[in-house]
């Protein structure tokens, strides 16, 4: 028997403990990268550990060190601050 690359909506509610109309929420809406097979979705397995959080991808750890930097150059007086107390 064959090992699927991927899985289904149910069974990804399953894993995270949500409804299937949550996953499918999250995957119409682009959080959860998803293909279409007539009117099914399939999720590829090797998503399943960005959306645990378990590993970022590349876009996401981007995003992070802007966000980071943005922060520090904001706000780096206020945060030297507190990491004094």
């Amino acid at each position: 028997m064959e090992k699927s690359e991927y899985i289904t909506i149910p069974q990804l509610a399953k894993i995270l403990g949500i409804s299937r109309i949550a996953v499918y929420k999250k995957v119409k809406n682009g959080q959860i990268e998803a293909i279409r097979i007539g009117k099914n979705y399939a999720i590829p397995k090797k998503y399943i550990t960005y959306i645990l959080g378990k590993s970022l991808r590349k876009e996401t750890k981007i995003e992070i060190d802007k966000a980071v930097k943005k922060t520090v150059k904001e706000y780096g007086d206020v945060l030297k601050q507190l990491g004094r107390e």
